[in-house]
């Protein structure tokens, strides 16, 4: 009996213990970034946050997101090369109570059209979302628990798409010959064949438990 007593004691501690760690939570702030140099190359390495890209429409890159002193990114500008990193200053106890809500794990990245060299966007467990893009040079996208969607990608030079334990789909601006294709696709149904040598340019796709549905067009 009096263990039973001891164990109910535990377990009425330990709610109250994670009640007071949930209430204890930080509100995120929403901020925004707009670098004041020329930019050609973008780099956005994050960890569980969702990225939508959206053209600009003022011909400067704008980031839009969310944190607070526990979840935070570090932002810099280097050789014209702008990049953005998950960075945090939790406790073990932070991480009790789930995640943030989804309007504080998306970042909004809005980027002219034709002005990039290189867009390189990196997250975990949420999605990434792109528009009609024109980039000079290469765009690689990953994503390791989410989905990758585009409308019109055009590279002038490579474009690599990688997902874990999600789908791909999208439309590539160009014709099927334009491109070398090398795929590797494990757990899922594709629309590209698994190697493809002859091409100007090139598209690399992974897709780990996920199908990969791309089309071209001109």
């Amino acid at each position: 009996m009096k263990k039973i007593i001891s164990l109910a004691l535990c377990f009425v501690l330990g709610c109250f213990v994670l009640a007071g760690c949930s209430d204890n939570s930080e509100p995120f702030e929403e901020k925004s970034y707009i670098p004041d140099t020329q930019i050609k190359e973008i780099n956005l390495d994050v960890r569980d946050r969702e990225i939508e890209v959206s053209l600009s429409e003022d011909g400067q890159v704008h980031i839009q997101y969310f944190e607070n002193s526990k979840e935070y990114y570090d932002i810099s500008v280097s050789d014209e090369i702008l990049s953005m990193t998950s960075a945090n200053n939790k406790e073990w106890k932070d991480y009790i109570g789930g995640k943030a809500s989804s309007e504080n794990r998306k970042i909004s990245l809005q980027i002219p059209n034709e002005l990039l060299d290189t867009l390189t966007l990196s997250t975990t467990n949420e999605d990434i979302s792109l528009p009609a893009l024109t980039v000079t040079g290469n765009i690689s996208v990953s994503s390791n628990g989410g989905s990758i969607t585009f409308e019109n990608l055009n590279v002038g030079s490579t474009l690599q798409l990688s997902v874990k334990n999600g789908n791909i789909s999208g439309t590539i601006i160009g014709s099927y010959d334009d491109f070398a294709i090398h795929s590797k696709i494990k757990n899922g149904e594709s629309s590209l064949p698994n190697n493809k040598d002859s091409g100007e340019k090139t598209l690399n796709v992974s897709s780990n438990n996920g199908d990969v549905n791309i089309e071209f067009v001109r």
